[in-house]
């Protein structure tokens, strides 16, 4: 138990978006995709995730690791299906905010929802290194009570309402840790995460990584910082991690490039070449590839998510 305190404490949690949102209509989107890690919180209504479409119950959560691509179905009876590019020119005519605190969950159909950042030594996407799939959460009553109240304030103009966000969202991943602890689920990658996080040379290797993602990441710099032969890196990495270092690196990137796109107003071309990428057409592809929608749509659909 010892070691899971400790990356508790390492973590640097980070808020990144919430809504109570109203379903208007039924519709399936083919390929939900964040890099951060969301938790839904179903009020009323029916939602149900992946290939065997697992349904939520009312009160039910559901939580997606960041980076791992799900079907999500909003609603029953002969949902409407859309990827991701398609909804964004579609999204008011299934989804609709709900900007009164009062109403935070007595809407029928209803659901909310939190995204936030959560990072080991502020490297390493923590839900995202245990490889683990989407997974629904039950009888969580401190949980959900969480998720509620940062709705609340996310739709107040209080003082101290930043403030109190950040600490609902630190407590939102404890309970998140504490469930899968207390229900046994990931042993073997909770288990191989604990190893891992000791391990200083790996930790150099996370922290060099994130330091220069705009700049040379190629095994042999990595094989430099880690003290280690260039042809022997990418299996140590692997061996300790699950996943060779440049896959890593790529995804370190284009979280970053998101962030970019949801925090700036920096052009497609400074924001590839930010995050490493010379060749903005190549950029674009591999962002197209990893998100399923063009760079330039991304930054419109976190526009729209927050009207």
């Amino acid at each position: 138990m010892e070691d899971y305190n400790k990356i508790i404490e390492s973590l640097g949690v980070r808020y990144i978006k919430s809504k109570n949102i109203k379903i208007l209509q039924p519709v399936t989107v083919e390929n939900y995709y964040d890099v951060g890690n969301t938790i839904l919180l179903l009020h009323r209504g029916e939602i149900s995730f992946g290939e065997n479409k697992t349904v939520l119950n009312e009160g039910d959560m559901l939580f997606v690791p960041g980076g791992r691509l799900t079907p999500i179905t909003y609603g029953k009876n002969n949902p409407v299906k859309l990827t991701n590019e398609d909804l964004l020119n579609n999204k008011d005519k299934f989804f609709s905010p709900n900007k009164n605190y009062s109403h935070v969950g007595v809407e029928l159909d209803s659901y909310s929802y939190v995204t936030f950042e959560a990072k080991v030594f502020d490297s390493v996407n923590f839900f995202a290194s245990l490889d683990i799939p989407p997974f629904v959460i039950s009888n969580a009553p401190r949980l959900s009570d969480t998720i509620i109240e940062i709705i609340k304030e996310e739709l107040t103009s209080f003082p101290g309402k930043e403030r109190l966000i950040k600490v609902n969202t630190e407590k939102v991943v404890i309970e998140i840790i504490r469930y899968i602890l207390e229900k046994r689920l990931f042993v073997e990658q909770l288990a191989t995460n604990s190893t891992y996080f000791k391990d200083p040379r790996l930790i150099d290797i996370f922290t060099f990584i994130k330091k220069n993602l705009g700049g040379d990441l190629s095994n042999k710099v990595l094989a430099n910082v880690a003290n280690v032969s260039e042809d022997y890196v990418g299996q140590y990495f692997k061996m300790l991690t699950g996943i060779n270092p440049q896959d890593y690196i790529e995804y370190q990137r284009m979280e970053m490039a998101v962030n970019l796109l949801r925090t700036t107003k920096k052009s497609i071309r400074e924001i590839g070449a930010e995050v490493g990428y010379n060749d903005t057409a190549y950029f674009c592809r591999r962002f197209k590839m990893m998100f399923g929608v063009p760079a330039g749509k991304m930054r419109k659909r976190e526009s729209l998510m927050n009207l």
